[in-house]
């Protein structure tokens, strides 16, 4: 396959989530490497304007929450582009009143818990039930958001994380029994990304704590991620499946504290 193994010339690609942030980035790197987009977000608005930004991308208003309307972009998909080859679950419940109410277990509001799933681990989850069938037509693959607080503790976002993890096992069950058939399934795992959503969700403090526990000079960009989604996506990444590449910048690799050695050393 060679260098051209990253190209995605030909393939038909659904983005949920794809509006904004680490989606937008994915469907425009994406549709630069040649593939043709579905942008679905719950924000028709935002998504049909990245649409007519891209050379051959349509637009389609999504609510994971809603049965219905997940399974009816997988159908919308295939009967505009005749085919799917690849599902990229990014679309999470997020915005700043929910990070502020998702905290520890112990105060955890049931409503929040059950619209988190509802959102992340259902939504997910029928979204990948709907394509399957298309992708084992297509020898396709998924790429799954989650996050690296899916495999890390933390005092915060118990709802959040914890439906991460979920799609993480989901992930792997989906690898395990969809092999076969020629179905790759996969998922990123990033840190804290600066996004629109981030940045209004998480004061300066708070992003500070995690940049001093990144290895790297900076936070992550969405279009850090949107490289790890798109190799996954691509041939090159043809022998990977049930992985989850960790994109944080280092920040899950070293031991707790780092940001206070560095300072007892004197570096930074």
């Amino acid at each position: 396959m060679g260098t051209d193994a990253i190209r995605l010339d030909g393939k038909i690609a659904v983005i949920t989530g794809g509006a904004g942030g680490i989606g937008a980035a994915t469907a425009r790197l994406m549709a630069a490497r040649g593939a043709k987009l579905v942008i679905a977000d719950i924000a028709l608005d935002r998504a049909e304007a990245l649409a007519a930004e891209l050379p051959d991308a349509i637009a389609l208003h999504l609510d994971l929450a809603d049965e219905a309307s997940t399974e009816a972009m997988v159908a919308a998909t295939v009967r505009h582009f005749g085919r799917l080859d690849v599902l990229h679950n990014n679309a999470a419940l997020l915005g700043p009143e929910i990070a502020q109410a998702d905290g520890d277990v112990e105060h955890m509001a049931t409503t929040l818990w059950d619209r988190t799933y509802a959102v992340n681990v259902r939504g997910t989850m029928i979204a990948c039930r709907a394509a399957l069938p298309h992708l084992r037509a297509s020898r396709g693959n998924i790429v799954n958001t989650v996050s690296n607080l899916a495999l890390q503790g933390h005092i915060i976002q118990a709802a959040y994380s914890s439906s991460k993890a979920a799609i993480v096992q989901m992930t792997r069950a989906i690898a395990a029994s969809h092999g076969v058939y020629g179905v790759r399934c996969n998922a990123v795992a990033p840190g804290m990304t600066v996004t629109p959503a981030l940045l209004e969700a998480f004061p300066p403090p708070l992003r500070k704590c995690v940049e001093d526990e990144t290895l790297r000079d900076r936070l992550g960009a969405p279009e850090d991620i949107a490289e790890a989604v798109a190799f996954l996506a691509s041939d090159a990444a043809r022998n990977i499946t049930g992985q989850v590449l960790v994109a944080d910048g280092g920040a899950a690799s070293h031991v707790p504290g780092i940001a206070g050695f560095r300072a007892f050393f004197g570096e930074h």
